[in-house]
């Protein structure tokens, strides 16, 4: 497990096909990556911008009744940005970013207008929030 100077951690040592890092095979190969930075793939998903809050969501889903336009790719309105909040289990979420793995702790953040997707890893409860700029909860 790698602590990242953003925060983040980042495990290194899972096998294909989320990452080919051929280095973690051997304890050399290990040892010669300590203390070489990582690129934090959570950073790259990007941030909510200051001044965005909820203002709408789903109600909470999970791999039994998940919606199959959630499955394919969709987007929000303009000016709508989203978190994907997991209470519980794992999701994949494809957007332009990349791949990222969601689990509870761990935002999916879903940039306005953009094609964006779900996968479903293993048994899961989940819910989108809907954010636009100067929103009250609601």
């Amino acid at each position: 497990m790698a602590q990242l100077d953003c925060g983040h951690t980042q495990h290194v040592r899972h096998a294909p096909p989320w990452e080919e890092r051929p280095w973690v095979l051997s304890e050399a190969g290990r040892a010669e990556k300590l203390g070489q930075p990582l690129d934090c793939q959570l950073c790259n998903m990007g941030a909510v911008p200051q001044g965005y809050d909820r203002y709408s969501g789903t109600r909470e889903f999970t791999e039994q009744d998940i919606p199959e336009g959630l499955l394919s790719d969709h987007r929000t309105k303009p000016g709508v940005w989203g978190h994907i909040v997991v209470e519980e289990g794992r999701l994949e979420y494809y957007c332009p970013h990349g791949v990222f793995v969601l689990r509870p702790g761990v935002l999916g953040v879903i940039e306005p207008d953009t094609p964006h997707r779900l996968r479903i890893i293993e048994p899961v409860r989940f819910r989108v929030d809907f954010l636009r700029s100067g929103a009250t909860a609601g």
